[in-house]
Parts: structure tokens; sequence; C-alpha cells
């Protein structure tokens, strides 16, 4: 039976967060430096691979340990630290930024946690995800607040050299502390405002949610914006019902253990013969996965991955 969203692991990251007293305006330390030149483009030729990792279990250097072992190239293109939170100040009545302290952990520590993924050409992008508090997205009650908020998220992204933001529009349970529920203007005020703040970073959409269905107001559709939308049901096919070429899609989504082998393959192989361009999986940990990860590999990329300690 496939996986439903995220997995318990996810559940388990969510409550630590929810009680984590660390938030966006924790002081950096190694994490401030600007990040690095880009790494080597990957020479492989095939879909983007994509690996979200679970920060309050695992280490995202994972995702930097996996290569074609006819190649040597990576395995994993984008790594997705899982996660950040939009939380609500009930005093303040906004929306702000909120990192647990795992999340925290790795932005502080982004010389040993993120430049070593970056300096192998892969990108590093932070998921941003509801923390059952009311605030979401989707329920901005102004243009300006929603600008507030892609402000908080773009200098995240430049603080601690990241690549990119990801959103995620699950557990916000708008409402919640007095919220609006989700409008037609917000979600489309802050990608607008996002990809204004940063042009050449990644934005990509985890295709679940009131978010995920209002991506268009006042003549302005932010479809485009988006660098990449995926499906968010792992062990499953679904096409994201979003207006971007195949190459920026990932009807794809498996989760790594979690789904069968079988169905890995099956999928990997209906993404090259369908045309799209992007693979996600679920859940990289700390194990050796090389057989779950060539079950997809074989079929994006011709070759068997490599799991280096």
């Amino acid at each position: 039976m496939f996986t439903l969203v995220r997995s318990g692991v996810r559940k388990a990251a969510l409550a630590l967060s929810a009680v984590a007293a660390l938030t966006f305006g924790a002081t950096a330390t190694t994490g401030a430096a600007a990040a690095p030149a880009p790494g080597p483009a990957p020479a492989k030729q095939g879909p983007t691979s994509v690996a979200y990792v679970e920060v309050n279990n695992n280490s995202m250097l994972n995702v930097g340990k996996y290569t074609l072992a006819d190649s040597g190239d990576n395995v994993f293109d984008v790594a997705v630290i899982f996660a950040a939170n939009i939380n609500y100040d009930t005093g303040k009545k906004e929306a702000y930024v909120h990192f647990n302290e795992n999340v925290q952990r790795v932005l502080d520590n982004a010389a040993t946690e993120i430049r070593p993924l970056q300096q192998k050409g892969i990108k590093v992008v932070l998921s941003v995800l509801g923390n059952h508090q009311g605030a979401g997205f989707a329920n901005f009650p102004s243009q300006q607040a929603a600008s507030v908020f892609a402000k908080e998220m773009s200098d995240t992204v430049t603080k601690y050299g990241l690549d990119g933001i990801d959103f995620d529009d699950e557990y916000a349970e708008y409402g919640n502390n007095g919220t609006g529920q989700p409008n037609d203007s917000s979600f489309v005020h802050l990608v607008t405002a996002l990809r204004a703040n940063m042009p050449d970073k990644i934005i990509s959409l985890y295709n679940i949610g009131p978010a995920a269905s209002r991506l268009s107001y006042g003549g302005v559709d932010v479809s485009s914006t988006f660098d990449y939308a995926w499906n968010p049901y792992y062990g499953t096919w679904q096409v994201p019902g979003i207006a971007l070429p195949k190459s920026k899609l990932s009807p794809a989504a498996v989760e790594i253990g979690g789904t069968s082998q079988s169905t890995v393959t099956d999928l990997a192989r209906r993404t090259v013969s369908e045309g799209y361009g992007v693979y996600l999986t679920y859940n990289l940990d700390g194990s050796d996965r090389s057989a779950d990860v060539s079950a997809f590999t074989r079929e994006l990329y011709g070759s068997d991955a490599v799991h280096t300690p």
C-alpha cells in the first residue's frame, strides 16, 4: 500500500518543530558565510533526481554519498532540507519562518552540512510547511503580509547560502488562532514576491493543499514561476496539475525503503517513457540504500548506484 503524503517520521518532525524554541531570528555561526561557487554541472543525461531528507533523524550529507557506477556522477541533483515551518505569532498576528533545533543545526553548520553537497554540484533547497498554528501560504490577509513573509524566506536563502525554497502546504490547520481561511490572492502574492526577491534561485511546489490549487489571481498566474512541481503521494503516479513543461514535473514519487523496488523501477521507467524530467524521492536515511536507489537509476540513467560511506 502506498504512503500518503509523509510517513510517520514526518509527524515526529512536526512534533519536535512545534516545541522547539529556535526561530528565524536565531544567531547563525558558520552558516552565515556565503555559498561557494557552484560545483560542476552534472554530466549525466536524464531526469533531475530529488531527495527529501528528514533532518530530525538523518544527515543531509547522505545525499552526496550516491554516485552512478558507470560515470561517477551524482545520483541526486537536488537535496531538500525537511523542514522549516510557517508559524504564527498570536501577539503580532503575523506569520514567521521557524526552525526547529535540527533544522537550525543544519543551517548553522552550513560549512559542513550544506557546502559539501553544493561543491559536488548538488542544489540544496529548504522546504517550508505548516505547523498546526493556522498560518499557511494560502491565508495571508494582504499583499504586504505576503511580501513580508517572502522576504523572510529569501533572507534565509541568502543568509545560509541556500539554492532555493520548496513550498509544502500541509498541516497549516487554517483557522487556528483566529487566522483566516484560504483566499485566492495569498499564494499568488507570496510566490510573486519571492521570485522578485530571488530571480535565480529554485522555487519548487509540493503539489498539495489549498495553496497548490490557487495559482492564479487578478490576471496573474504564477504557474510558470516554479522551477519544479511534484506528486505528493509516495508509491504513486500522479501528474501535478500545474501548467509547467514535462521537464519540470515529477509525476513519480517514492519513499526510499518504503516503496517497493519493483514500484520504484516501474515509476522510473514510466518517467522516461512518457518524457518527464524530474524524479522525486523521500526519506533518504544513513543506511546503504544502493539497492533501492539503483532501482530507479538503472531506468533513469542506465547505471547502478554506488554508496560511499
